[in-house]
């Protein structure tokens, strides 16, 4: 079984306004995951540096980020990242540029978790439907062009709030969603905003939302999980 989530830890700062990022690595703990695919991850203006210092990561939760290296003290790109246990083996990463007006980006990493190879990619589409399903097409183009087909995993805050068209219709031509439920607003969720999505080689066992106290005060969205399965 592999445990993979999906957070959008709004750069660290909760539903109280404060910015705690020990409290963002508390929820990471909680969840557990083998791989948290983050959106958010980084502050958005001047040097944007991480919201979670490197060291808190290191120090205090089991996880490595993926190094990108897309600027010097950002933890991801555009704010995405993926961290992963730290006895998982890294096998390639790489960065997605999607069309947008505003910078967006998506990540991709290969792992390899026990015998299994996995492909994971996170994204944050953008506000404007029209550009979310420019940034669909260019992540699944971006995908069939790769070399290597291997089972993937694709996690993020799609900011999809219809509940079958637009972008999520794009990749229901070549993905299966988990049931996470709905994520956002935290204090009383009403939208799936946030989704996981599989290709064929992965059979979804449990999927949700994650509801813990401190995960409804630590973020404006709920992190999302799913147990999977290679099929």
């Amino acid at each position: 079984m592999i445990l993979v989530a999906s957070y959008n830890m709004r750069k660290a700062i909760g539903t109280d306004r404060r910015r705690r990022p020990e409290r963002t690595i508390e929820v990471l703990n909680e969840l557990g995951a083998d791989v948290i695919a983050l959106q958010e991850a980084d502050r958005r203006f001047g040097a944007r540096a991480s919201a979670l210092p490197l060291h808190m990561i290191e120090e205090h939760s089991d996880y490595k980020p993926v190094p990108f290296d897309a600027r010097s003290g950002s933890l991801g790109w555009h704010g995405n990242a993926i961290l992963v246990k730290k006895g998982i083996e890294l096998v390639d990463r790489e960065l997605i540029h999607l069309p947008s007006l505003e910078p967006r980006g998506a990540v991709l990493a290969d792992l390899r978790i026990d015998d299994t190879l996995l492909r994971v990619v996170g994204m944050h589409l953008d506000l404007s439907g029209l550009w979310r399903r420019r940034q669909a097409h260019a992540i699944l183009a971006h995908l069939h062009a790769r070399d290597g087909d291997p089972p993937t995993v694709l996690m993020g805050d799609l900011n999809e709030w219809s509940a079958r068209g637009g972008c999520l219709r794009d990749f229901a031509h070549h993905c299966r969603f988990a049931d996470c439920g709905r994520s956002f607003h935290a204090r009383r969720p009403i939208a799936r905003l946030d989704r996981i999505m599989v290709t064929p080689g992965l059979e979804i066992m449990a999927s949700g939302s994650h509801e813990s106290a401190t995960a409804r005060r630590a973020s404006d969205h709920l992190p999302i999980w799913a147990q999977l399965r290679r099929e």
